[in-house]
């Protein structure tokens, strides 16, 4: 018995790691694991099940991430992966790693503020000093609009450095 459970542990482990190498298609220097998506993986018998919330109820990469999440675990010998797509709760950009901000940021996409670590309200609707621009590191920046290149992000400018980027708005 402990050998089945040391075995369906490994498994599951394995299962993870493999879902740390699925890139997000619409910022492929993140992984699913990065940005949070992956809400539960289950080993029964010869089906694997992975449980994943998408960051907006109508993004539609959700199926692309779906299909590599299958194409990845097939790679390595999982034929049975069963997708479940979980609405609630509602993602939020608290599940997004550490590391999934860093990388976030060495891309050009400044990453989502947390208010009460800076001390700013994030106000979507107007000018939010707290969104540091990922290209200088000033926080002097302006929305420019509240819809970046997909829904979950905005477009700002940097008002010291002049750079356009996108912000991953926070979620919560």
């Amino acid at each position: 018995m402990e050998k089945l459970v040391a075995n369906h542990q490994e498994l599951t482990a394995k299962v993870w790691r493999l879902l740390g190498e699925v890139s997000d298609p619409e910022v492929p220097v993140l992984s699913i694991l990065d940005l949070g998506i992956v809400r539960g993986v289950k080993v029964t018998g010869d089906e694997i099940h992975v449980t994943i919330t998408p960051t907006y109820s109508g993004c539609p990469a959700m199926n692309v991430i779906a299909t590599e999440i299958r194409l990845r675990l097939l790679a390595e010998g999982f034929p049975n992966v069963v997708i479940h797509n979980q609405l609630s709760p509602a993602w939020t950009t608290d599940w997004m790693s550490q590391a999934g901000r860093t990388k976030l940021e060495a891309y050009g996409i400044a990453p989502p503020v947390d208010g009460t670590a800076t001390g700013h309200v994030l106000n979507l609707f107007g000018k939010d000093t707290a969104v540091r621009c990922p290209i200088c590191k000033s926080t002097h920046t302006h929305m420019v609009s509240q819809f970046g290149s997909t829904a979950c992000k905005a477009h700002y400018q940097c008002d010291d450095c002049l750079e356009p980027f996108d912000y991953f708005k926070c979620h919560n």
